[in-house]
């Protein structure tokens, strides 16, 4: 589904942009997702619309066949990235999950606050950031997804989740298209 709307109260939802993963091989440029997901953070917070920046501090418990990424983090490993200039008016969460709501109360918190739709960047494509999407969706919020303004460090993954997954969720655009909806309705 094309990119039509902005719901009144939508919160930007930026995914994992923390230290201890930005210097992942990434398949696209890490400066370019920052530097898009950067200017629809300016765009919320001029509108007073909530930012939420989400981080991750360790992973499920659960049985895996492949080998956990990291088994120990390091110093500084789930510190948001300087970038995001975060705020006081931020909503911060620390998952363990892949997802920010399952395992969080960001649901909860965005509810409360009358969020109804929310736009998603960050990385990676296909776990954090199709996760934080596919629990969105479930929770009822209309998910809108910046396809510019994340990155993944397999290519596989990342595309699977643009051409199958997020049209199923929600709406996909561009961080250009989403700024432009912004614009209009502010008009």
């Amino acid at each position: 589904m094309p990119l039509t709307t902005l719901d009144p109260k939508t919160a930007l939802i930026v995914v994992d942009l923390q230290k201890g993963l930005i210097n992942a091989p990434f398949i696209h440029p890490i400066a370019g997702v920052i530097e898009r997901t950067c200017a629809l953070l300016d765009a919320f917070r001029q509108r007073d619309l909530p930012v939420v920046l989400v981080n991750v501090a360790g992973g499920a418990t659960g049985r895996t066949e492949q080998p956990r990424r990291f088994s120990t983090l390091t110093e500084g490993f789930s510190d948001l990235i300087p970038e995001l200039d975060r705020q006081a008016s931020d909503i911060v969460v620390t998952k363990r999950t892949w997802g920010a709501l399952a395992s969080t109360d960001l649901e909860a918190q965005l509810k409360a606050i009358g969020v109804t739709q929310v736009v998603i960047t960050g990385v990676a494509t296909g776990t954090g950031v199709e996760a934080t999407a596919r629990q969105a969706y479930e929770a009822g919020f209309n998910v809108t997804l910046a396809l510019d303004a994340m990155t993944d460090a397999r290519p596989e993954a990342h595309e699977y989740s643009l051409a199958s997954v997020f049209p199923r969720l929600g709406e996909t655009g561009s961080t250009q298209d989403i700024l432009n909806l912004l614009a209009t309705r502010s008009a």
